[in-house]
Parts: C-alpha cells; sequence; structure tokens
C-alpha cells in the first residue's frame, strides 16, 4: 500500500520537472529572441526568424510534423479538400519563360483556349519574367466568377495574344481516369485521397460494371495518401461491413480508434488487381494494405513507400495551425507498415530503416505472410524500367514537350488516344529537330572512363594505357550518337503520349501510354489468368510462395 502511495507521490514531481523545463526553455528563446533582434547587426524580420526556428525544431521529429502560417492555410486547404478558385491549370518556370505546363479538361483555362506550351507575358498586367512559381500561383488564384486577363505567345503566331479567362472553382479529380481495358476488364486510376475520394471511386466501379466490367484494375501508383476516412470509405467498398480496416495507436490513448467497414460493400467478389509504386503511399497504403490482408485482391508492381504515420492538425493562434504526427496505424493483419525510425536517429542525425532482421512476419486471412516495417510488398512484382540517359535528357530540358507543342500547331487532328502512332518518318522529323539542340550528357560509363583516366594520369601511367582508353572513349562515344535509333521505341512512347496530351488531355495520356505500361500488361495478364489469380491468393500454392514477400520468409528461415 505503502509503496503504491509512494509511486503515486512522485509521478506529479515528474509532470511537474518537465513543466519547469518547457517554462524554462521558452523563456531562453524568448529572451534570446529580443537580445538578436535588439544587437544583431543587421535587421532581422521576425516572423522569418521564428518559422525558420520552429521548422528546424519540427524537421528534427519528422518531415511531416509542419507549422502552416496563416499565409499558408489557403494552400493547406487546396491539399486536403482538393478544391480552389482558379483557372485549373499547371503553369511553369523554364529557363526564365513562363510556361503553360498543362489545361485540365472542362475547367476556365482550356475553355478559354489556353494551350501547353503558351509562354505567359503578363496577368493582369503584371509582367510575370522575375517572378517565382509561388508568385505566379497567387496572381492566376482568385475568387470565382472573378476575370483574369493573361497575355501569352504561342508558338506558330507573331502576335502576342490576350487570353481572358473566367476563374471558377476547381475540384481536382481523386479519380482522373476510368475505363475498359478490354471486353470485360475495367481500369480506374486513384490519384489522391481528398474530400469524397470514397464516392468518386464508387462512381467510377459502378460505371465500368454498367459498361461490362467483370474484372478490376485498380491504379494507385504514385499516389501520396490524404484523409484516413477516405482510405477507409475505399477499402469498404470491397470488404464485408463490419470488418476492421484501420487501427490507430498514439500517445493520448483517448483518440486510439479502430475504422471499421460501416457500410454495405460495393463488390466483395469481383476479382481486383491493384498496381502499386514505391511512391504510393500513407493512405494509398492502407488500401492496398487492407485489400492484400484480407486475400481480396493480387498486388502487383513495387512495394510502397512506407509511411505508416497519421497527422492531426492544431489550431495555434493568429490562425496559424501544426501539422502534428500522432499515431501509428496498424492494417486488419496487425502490421505496421512504417519504414523508417525517426525516433532514433544516429549520433550524426542520420535516419535508420527498420532492418530485415527485426521485421516481424504477420498473416493475412488466408494465411500468407507479410511483413510490417517496409511498405506493403506487391505479390507479383513489376520493377519501374529505368528510362535511358538520352530520355532523361529529352525530358529534362523539354525537347519532347516542345516538339509536341510545334507537332499540335501544325496537324489541327490525330487519330484516338490509343490509337495514335507516330511513323518511322514522323520520328525522323523529330531526330531532324534535335540537330541543333543540346543533347550532350555524359553516360555511366563516360564518368567511369574520365574518372579512371584522371586516376592513371595521377599515377603517372597515362602514356601506358594512353591507346586503350583512347580506343574505349571513342566506342562509347559511338554507340552514345546512335542513342536515339537505340532508345526509339522508349522515346517514340513518351512522344507519342506528350503529343497525344495536346488533343485529348490527362485522359488521352493516359490512354496512349496502356499498350507499352510493363504494369498494366502484367495486371492484365494475372487477371486473365484465373488459376494464377486465385493461387496467388490461397496460402502454399507454387504462385503464393513465389511472392517478394514468402520468398524473404523461406530465406530468413533458412538462416
Amino acid at each position: 500500500m505503502g509503496g503504491a502511495a509512494l509511486l503515486v507521490s512522485f509521478r506529479p514531481a515528474s509532470d511537474n520537472e518537465r513543466y519547469f523545463e518547457i517554462a524554462k526553455n521558452l523563456d531562453i528563446f524568448a529572451t534570446l529572441f529580443k537580445e538578436v533582434n535588439t544587437y544583431y547587426v543587421d535587421e532581422v524580420p521576425p516572423a522569418k526568424l521564428v518559422k525558420t526556428g520552429i521548422d528546424a525544431m519540427l524537421k528534427s521529429l519528422d518531415p511531416y510534423t509542419n507549422y502552416i502560417p496563416e499565409d499558408d492555410i489557403e494552400d493547406f486547404r487546396t491539399m486536403t479538400t482538393g478544391q480552389y478558385g482558379g483557372i485549373g491549370a499547371v503553369v511553369v518556370k523554364r529557363n526564365g519563360k513562363t510556361v503553360v505546363q498543362a489545361a485540365y479538361e472542362g475547367y476556365p483555362a482550356q475553355k478559354a483556349g489556353l494551350l501547353p506550351g503558351d509562354e505567359i507575358l503578363n496577368i493582369n498586367g503584371v509582367i510575370v519574367d522575375k517572378k517565382s512559381n509561388a508568385d505566379i500561383s497567387k496572381l492566376l488564384k482568385g475568387q470565382a466568377n472573378s476575370v483574369v486577363k493573361l497575355m501569352v505567345t504561342r508558338y506558330g503566331q507573331d502576335a502576342p495574344v490576350e487570353i481572358n479567362i473566367t476563374r471558377d472553382k476547381i475540384q481536382v479529380d481523386n479519380v482522373p481516369y476510368y475505363g475498359m481495358l478490354t471486353a470485360d476488364i475495367g481500369y480506374f486510376q486513384l490519384a489522391g485521397f481528398t474530400v469524397d475520394a470514397g464516392k468518386e471511386v464508387r462512381l467510377a466501379v459502378a460505371r465500368l460494371k454498367e459498361q461490362g466490367a467483370k474484372k478490376l484494375i485498380f491504379d494507385i501508383r504514385d499516389n501520396p495518401g490524404g484523409l484516413l476516412n477516405e482510405a477507409v470509405n475505399i477499402s469498404n467498398l470491397f470488404v464485408d461491413k463490419g470488418r476492421d480496416i484501420v487501427s490507430t495507436k498514439g500517445k493520448v490513448s483517448d483518440w486510439n480508434k479502430t475504422y471499421k467497414a460501416l457500410d454495405m460493400p460495393l463488390d466483395t467478389q469481383i476479382p481486383i488487381v491493384v498496381i502499386t509504386s514505391n511512391r504510393s503511399a500513407s493512405a494509398s497504403e492502407i488500401v492496398s494494405g487492407v485489400l492484400q490482408d484480407y486475400d481480396r485482391a493480387v498486388l502487383v508492381g513495387e512495394r510502397t513507400f512506407g509511411k505508416g504515420l497519421v497527422q492531426a492538425t492544431r489550431p495555434l493562434s493568429y490562425n496559424s495551425q501544426l501539422k502534428v504526427t500522432t499515431a501509428k496505424y496498424y492494417i486488419p493483419s496487425g502490421r505496421c507498415i512504417q519504414e523508417i525510425d525517426y525516433s532514433h536517429r544516429a549520433d550524426d542525425g542520420t535516419l535508420g530503416k527498420v532492418p530485415d532482421s527485426l521485421r516481424t512476419a504477420f498473416k493475412t486471412q488466408a494465411g500468407r505472410t507479410v511483413f510490417d516495417g517496409g511498405g506493403v510488398a506487391p505479390d507479383v512484382e513489376v520493377n519501374d524500367r529505368e528510362i535511358a540517359d538520352i530520355t532523361r535528357v529529352l525530358l529534362q530540358k523539354s525537347y519532347l514537350f516542345d516538339y509536341a507543342t510545334r507537332y499540335r500547331s501544325e496537324h489541327p487532328t490525330i487519330a484516338t488516344a490509343r490509337q495514335f502512332k507516330l511513323t518511322d518518318a514522323d520520328y525522323q522529323k523529330f531526330v531532324d529537330y534535335l540537330k541543333d539542340k543540346d543533347i550532350n550528357y555524359s553516360t555511366d560509363a563516360e564518368k567511369s572512363l574520365a574518372d579512371l583516366t584522371k586516376k592513371v594520369k595521377a599515377e603517372k601511367h597515362y602514356d601506358d594505357v594512353k591507346t586503350e582508353l583512347e580506343a574505349m572513349r571513342r566506342k562509347v562515344t559511338t554507340n552514345k550518337a546512335n542513342d536515339l535509333t537505340r532508345f526509339k521505341p522508349e522515346i517514340r512512347e513518351m512522344l507519342e503520349q506528350e503529343i497525344v496530351s495536346r488533343y485529348y488531355f490527362q485522359k488521352g495520356s493516359i490512354e496512349a501510354s496502356f499498350d507499352d505500361d510493363p504494369n498494366i500488361l502484367m495486371a492484365l495478364n494475372v487477371l486473365n489468368d484465373q488459376p494464377r489469380y486465385t493461387a496467388l491468393l490461397r496460402a502454399g500454392t507454387d504462385e503464393a510462395k513465389a511472392r517478394p514477400e514468402a520468398r524473404r520468409n523461406a530465406s530468413t528461415s533458412r538462416q
């Protein structure tokens, strides 16, 4: 009894010590700030200095705990709701120019005739050549029904033209595309988890089924996540009512919660393949992980990002906010997919991932092995193809983009997005267009040869191997000269997608990729092979044993 009383009597003292530490350090911070403000040699903007301090402090915790000052609240609201007042275009700075990258179909910019490739000279009379991307974004956004006047120059036209655009409410779609890939396989993309993502997915799936879909491909690649409740709503579409979807556990035990499927599902039987990438994160990992844990879908693609942390927003004074990590989430098998351990940093501040040896095995409902501590692993692995150095240069220098702008001005119409193909003659015209362009780059082989040459010269052996090194350099350079021919299929595919996007917008660009996307081709392969699909979802079959997680488990067991 006395021991218990003693323990209780110590607790407030420890809390008091903690509160004293907080008060003491806040006092030091306030007095330090006053001294710097008074005596620092140059003028110090108070808001900027304090924000720098807050940002550095929060950065030492994790990348997701952020301070949102009042000025940035509107951008934060856009991120969570997908809605803003503007023109519906992507505008970027490039080599000092302000260029329209994309105009969304059906939104004010596209309706008013603004085209990708247009260069904006001024916005409502404000010259933009010295403005940043953030400045330009602020100038373009505004209240619905207000007018913004743009002066733009366009390829193929001599004089600048004025385009008046009436701003509107812009709602970025969570489901940018759905459609039929074959007579019985429907396909849809999920790009985000803002408000109503669940309703959009429900509508897309219902429409696909009306069009004859008996199987589904659910593309969640590169989706960074968003609202937790929308991840629950989307999972609920495909699993039975009453099932656990995700649990959150954090320091404030009153906030710990298990989210269940509360609604009647849309379809618990239709075969599904989910395509994931290493940039599918957070809410994306909940949905793909839930469907894997209940053996409800086959996952194809790459291991997901590994973000198993939940954030909440807390109001601060002067209309600012704190986005703070409050919990970890756990999917139905019991695993948490968080990969980086932010609570334990090395002495130099670097972070470590959960090592394979410390990852714990869990079981799906059917008994298949899955692991915690590092994203959701696919059932069928498809690694994204590395693009060639030449292709990377063409993208970075916007030569594909600029050629598509030229092509659009010279060709009023093209075939449908799925049928459009560039002929060999068309591709040769693109190669000719590049003749006066800078497409120099160093391949890995050239870099290695340059390093080797430098070392050999330093060691005074250059004359001994000069002839061999020069011969190797010539061969590598000759190979590089042929890269436009060697990587023609890859470059042509990307150029076709860019050109198609000018006529059929985002949806067209997506459709143009179908015939050459290894992930979609693998998903089709799995869905068209019913025995394989079924076997992948059962424990103990040869197909299930070939899963990356199962192979890893077998090798761990042997050690």
